[in-house]
């Protein structure tokens, strides 16, 4: 279960690592009320979704696999394809990540763009990931919690020098902090509520691979909830703990944890947080690859693409050539903005949520007697009162990022609504192929 959490750790955070324009966009006070209050309205629903039907159905693929069965197979594949879309524009960004941080030390690694020494950085985190996903889920899970120490022991260093400060001019610091003003930037505050929903989001994902786990019944719950925080703890003690330096928000950017850490512990704990940043960075996409490459997984077991992404390695039993699509991709998207990324993410995100709120209620009526190791409180009048919050929210931030551009003069929802029609246009051409072109005799039967 340790490395199920460790793992999780990756997929949804990485660490305080990404709030930088949360504090920019809200200022400290604001930043800490929406991390109290987000991870109730947010991100408890999707944890308690996930404990529930990861536990009842530990299949790979994972949220794809729980639509399928509660909504059927077009439903299911509109799933597939939106968790494939929105995770293939999130772990693109944790290479460029990587690199961001290892600039404010080598800062000859500020340029990202094709063959320039960042830009070479971040394709060889991608291949290494990518090699270390080959060597099977037992090696990632032990490699995550490793990881996971040496992201937190800077962050544990940082909030212990701030209590530090406290009687040396660190309180007065911290209450000035936090009288100081954010940027009246809207497009700031819309990019915070995006990135603070972002820093919680994920916890559906460690799902895909839970044919790979020992104990899911017992273990996902479990995680999920101890994920869910340690997180969120995290997050708070953390931004508290930089008041303390007087840093005003309106100077918050990319990076300036590091910043923060030299400030409270000099030059050796500002190096200490740069390397964590990258660690983290790299931790994140590691998990991530894992998570996406089951997912592919599932869709070619039921025939929705070619058959040789369900190949698994002999020894460590990891999906080879979905693995390898996985990283293809990365390389292609390596140096993408940050914040446009992530509106597009969470926008098909909440789309995917919203269909395994669905699941979650039709798997309730339709099988009642299906085994469920834990359930969420309420029966399905609880199920369908947990989904309001999170879609909510969802709809606020779609509204407020409606007017920005996000590429190709799209606006983020724009584009998001686009890729999700594939999703559509992509069952009708495969059905239409189906009719046309019958299975060889002898073939694995269609799916429903």
């Amino acid at each position: 279960m340790l490395g199920l959490t460790a793992a999780m750790f990756f997929i949804v955070s990485g660490g305080p690592y990404g709030l930088e324009e949360i504090v920019l966009g809200y200022g400290y006070g604001g930043a800490l009320l929406l991390l109290v209050v987000l991870p109730v309205l947010w991100s408890l629903p999707c944890a308690l979704l996930v404990g529930e039907l990861a536990a009842a159905l530990p299949v790979t693929g994972g949220y794809y696999s729980w639509v399928k069965s509660g909504l059927g197979m077009f439903w299911g594949l509109q799933e597939g394809w939106l968790s494939l879309a929105y995770s293939a524009f999130d772990i693109a960004l944790y290479p460029t990540l990587f690199v961001t941080y290892l600039a404010r030390i080598f800062p000859s690694l500020g340029r990202e763009t094709y063959g320039q020494p960042g830009w070479l950085v971040a394709v060889g985190v991608i291949v290494a990931c990518t090699a270390w996903n080959m060597a099977g889920i037992r090696s990632l899970g032990r490699g995550c919690t490793a990881l996971a120490l040496a992201i937190l022991t800077p962050f544990a260093a940082i909030v212990l020098l701030a209590l530090a400060t406290l009687p040396r001019g660190g309180l007065t610091a911290a209450a000035s902090a936090f009288r100081a003003r954010p940027t009246a930037d809207s497009g700031t505050f819309a990019a915070g509520l995006m990135l603070a929903m972002w820093n919680l989001t994920g916890f559906d994902n460690a799902t895909t691979f839970a044919a790979e786990v020992r104990d899911p019944g017992r273990s996902y719950p479990r995680a999920v909830m101890c994920g869910a925080i340690g997180i969120t703890v995290s997050y708070i003690v953390t931004v508290a703990a930089a008041a303390t330096t007087g840093l005003a928000p309106a100077a918050w950017s990319s990076g300036s944890w590091v910043e923060v850490g030299a400030r409270l512990g000099g030059p050796t704990l500002a190096w200490a947080v740069a390397l964590g940043g990258a660690v983290s960075a790299f931790g994140m996409y590691n998990a991530l690859l894992l998570a996406w490459s089951r997912l592919p997984v599932a869709l070619a077991e039921d025939r929705w693409l070619p058959r040789a992404l369900a190949h698994r390695s002999q020894r460590a039993r990891a999906p080879t050539w979905s693995v390898l699509v996985g990283g293809a991709m990365s390389v292609l998207c390596v140096g993408l903005g940050l914040r446009r990324l992530v509106e597009i993410d969470i926008i098909l995100y909440g789309a995917a949520l919203a269909l395994e709120f669905a699941a979650l209620v039709a798997l309730r009526v339709r099988e009642p007697e299906l085994a469920r190791p834990f359930r969420v409180p309420g029966g399905t009048i609880g199920s369908v009162a947990m989904a309001l919050p999170p879609m909510a929210l969802l709809a606020l931030a779609a509204w407020q990022a409606r007017g920005e551009p996000a590429i190709a003069g799209m606006s983020a929802f724009g584009l998001s609504t686009a890729i999700a029609v594939v999703g559509i246009a992509w069952w009708a051409a495969l059905r239409l192929f189906r009719r046309t072109h019958p299975a060889p005799e002898g073939a694995p039967p269609e799916p429903p």
